[in-house]
């Protein structure tokens, strides 16, 4: 094995690994708030070193150019996603979206 397919492994193990992670962690928190913040890290790291294997791999520019559109599409598209549903999960279990006089530290 060359130390070109090696680091391209590596990245796919992190890749995998930091996904395996955020879906545990997921599984094992019972609240939403908590849930977001393993999704969220599962939108971002997971996709990028996944992204940086095949750029590394540079076997297919095409392919390197659609890993990279798709890591950039999560980027954006997550902290707005992971906003939405906190306000939503906000607004479902207090039934408003401002904070309670009580909930404000002074």
């Amino acid at each position: 094995m060359t130390a070109h397919q090696i680091i391209v492994a590596l990245l796919l193990w992190f890749g995998v690994i930091s996904e395996l992670l955020c879906c545990l962690g997921v599984a094992a928190t019972k609240n939403v708030f908590d849930r977001l913040h393993f999704t969220s890290a599962g939108n971002i790291i997971g996709p990028a070193m996944i992204a940086a294997a095949v750029i590394v791999d540079g076997s297919s520019a095409q392919a390197a150019i659609k890993a990279v559109f798709v890591t950039v599409v999560l980027l954006v598209a997550s902290p707005i996603i992971t906003h939405v549903i906190a306000r939503a999960a906000r607004i479902r279990e207090t039934g408003e979206l401002r904070a309670k006089a009580k909930e404000i530290e002074k």
